[in-house]
């Protein structure tokens, strides 16, 4: 469990390390809070940090890694963890303040086993100053081994590149 949540934090953070080396914008980081809820209908709550990397135009790799419980029952939560592809829409607004983005890919739900599971979703970036920008994102998680169970987040959060 410790290698997993080692190279998982290495995952989020090698956009970073990238981007350091040069003035141009080549990925950004994440934080975020996630109210949701399931298809049976109970309430959820997922908190999580993320990065990524721009690897052609706007085609983005990246990693986050996260917790995720039902309301009544934090404590009773699991471990996520998510690589994925994006697209990001770089030219979207004039300005450059806001940028959609599309994101899909595969999910681990970890506690004392696992369950695998797709994610897929999309949101958009308004950066409100050079480097900082409110993240704004609906995401779906379903359950691969019961494809009948989603997990739906508001994902409201921070971005910074």
């Amino acid at each position: 469990m410790r290698k997993l949540v080692f190279v998982s934090l290495l995952a989020v953070l090698m956009p970073f390390v990238a981007a350091a080396q040069s003035k141009e914008r080549h990925g950004q980081g994440y934080v975020f809070v996630a109210p949701g809820t399931t298809s049976e209908g109970g309430a959820t709550l997922q908190v999580g940090v993320g990065g990524e990397g721009l690897v052609y135009k706007g085609l983005g790799l990246g990693a986050e890694i996260g917790y995720l419980g039902a309301v009544g029952g934090l404590g009773e939560g699991v471990g996520v963890l998510s690589p994925n592809v994006s697209y990001n829409f770089l030219n979207a607004s004039k300005s450059g303040r806001f940028a959609p983005f599309v994101t899909g890919g595969y999910s681990m739900f970890f506690r004392s086993g696992a369950l695998n599971a797709v994610n897929f979703g999309g949101g958009m970036h308004w950066w409100f100053k050079d480097h900082l920008g409110l993240r704004l994102e609906l995401r779906d998680h379903v359950l691969r081994e019961y494809s009948s169970v989603h997990i739906v987040g508001f994902r409201i959060g921070l971005a910074f590149r």
